[in-house]
């Protein structure tokens, strides 16, 4: 039987052991100490080769190899791998080290061992407060097209310049529909990449997006223009409570990955074309390349997703008859001196701020809404009756004005 660590008297008594010790003596020690054989001439040898003292030391007791443990050229490469997507503006932590690692044929190591290996090579800062994944509630579709979410985000561009990205996805598989960079947060840039997702893809049964004024203004009164677009698809438009963004967290994730794409990209686009351009490189590997979390095991890309499962059934358009039109818009230039806006023949007094300045007008057969070039909504009145010629601007409908500088709430 062997003693993990015998006493210090017993270690003593072997590395001093007397050449000329009879023969038994050996065994019958061990046997009497409790100690194996190998032991003692382990113990017996360093004495010899280092002196007494130096057998003393009990030294490590860890084992020479450990066939668990991750190859070092292996940790090399997971290391090397995650400075290569990090050069490239894409996301670089263990899981989606492990996915790259996965299709180059690789056997990657587990989440954790990668988490250690980054952390060991100066990679990463650890965050032992930050709040673990289960502390989220999430939910998902059941298929493809059952709900789509849409939000905007603004880009800064060469010169000070600033665009806004609309970015639609879909909620099951996560993959990009459409992406569009636009000059400002309006119904059209809304509509337009609404209408490209719809080509490409179909129209979805439901459509999530925030309460901004260019998406969706329902909670302040009246129906935008995207809204009554995808109405007369069947699609059941519907958003998350005001101020509360954690409804559109797929969206707010996906901004912070391109975000980090674009950060990357060697020059600053000047134009909207060339941001357009970087958008959609980054649409196509968000989609083909990169193995999204959300599926966990399965590690597939979104558009993997999206093919895996068969679509959610199409929604049934209205009957023409029951159609609402289409609200119409219009570009007016407020006149010198009083800012007053002529359109449906009747002139509504804006202000003097407004005079000169160019403004859209969004009108349907209920309502007229005024926005500045950026999609702000400045003023909103019913629609006066036919022969009415003029409506001072006290009698128009002042909305509440926006917590934030921007025009769109969340």
């Amino acid at each position: 039987m062997s003693v993990y660590e015998p006493d210090p008297q017993v270690r003593l008594k072997v590395a001093s052991w007397p050449e000329n010790a009879p023969r038994g003596a050996v065994a019958r020690f061990c046997r009497e100490n409790g100690v194996s054989r190998s032991w003692f001439y382990k113990v017996r040898a360093k004495a010899l080769a280092e002196g007494t003292w130096a057998a003393m030391e009990l030294g490590s007791h860890r084992p020479a190899t450990n066939p668990a443990q991750t190859p070092e050229d292996l940790a090399t490469l997971a290391v090397k791998i995650r400075r290569e997507l990090a050069a490239e503006g894409k996301d670089c932590g263990p899981l989606s080290v492990a996915a790259l690692m996965r299709r180059r044929g690789l056997a990657p190591p587990s989440r954790a061992t990668l988490a250690r290996i980054f952390t060991r090579a100066g990679e990463v800062v650890p965050a032992p407060k930050k709040k673990p994944r289960s502390a989220y509630k999430r939910f998902a579709a059941a298929a493809p097209n059952e709900l789509w979410q849409i939000d905007a985000t603004d880009w800064p561009m060469a010169e000070g310049r600033k665009a806004v990205i609309f970015q639609v996805i879909d909620d099951h598989s996560r993959l990009a529909l459409a992406s569009l960079a636009a000059r400002g947060e309006t119904s059209e840039a809304a509509i337009a990449v609404v209408r490209t997702a719809v080509a490409r893809h179909g129209a979805p049964q439901k459509f999530l997006s925030d309460n901004g004024l260019a998406l969706n203004p329902s909670r302040r009164g009246y129906r935008g223009a995207l809204v009554a677009y995808l109405e007369s698809l069947g699609t059941r438009p519907i958003t998350g409570k005001p101020h509360k963004p954690t409804t559109q967290g797929k969206n707010e994730r996906f901004h912070q990955t391109l975000f980090k794409y674009l950060s990357a990209r060697p020059e600053q686009a000047t134009t909207l074309a060339q941001l357009q351009a970087q958008i959609d490189a980054f649409d196509l590997y968000y989609n083909t390349e990169r193995e999204h979390q959300a599926h966990g095991a399965l590690h597939l890309t979104p558009q993997e997703a999206w093919d895996r499962t068969p679509n959610a059934e199409p929604p049934t358009p209205p009957e023409p008859a029951a159609r609402v039109p289409e609200p119409e818009i219009a570009l007016r230039t407020g006149s010198r001196p009083k800012g007053i806006i002529t359109i449906l023949n009747c002139h509504f007094l804006l202000g003097t701020a407004w005079a000169g300045q160019r403004v859209r007008v969004l009108y349907d057969e209920r309502t007229i809404a005024f926005y500045d070039q950026h999609g702000t909504q400045i003023l909103t009145h019913p629609r006066p009756p036919k022969g009415t010629r003029f409506v001072p601007r006290s009698g128009l409908k002042h909305p509440a004005p926006p917590n934030r500088p921007h025009s769109r709430e969340t």
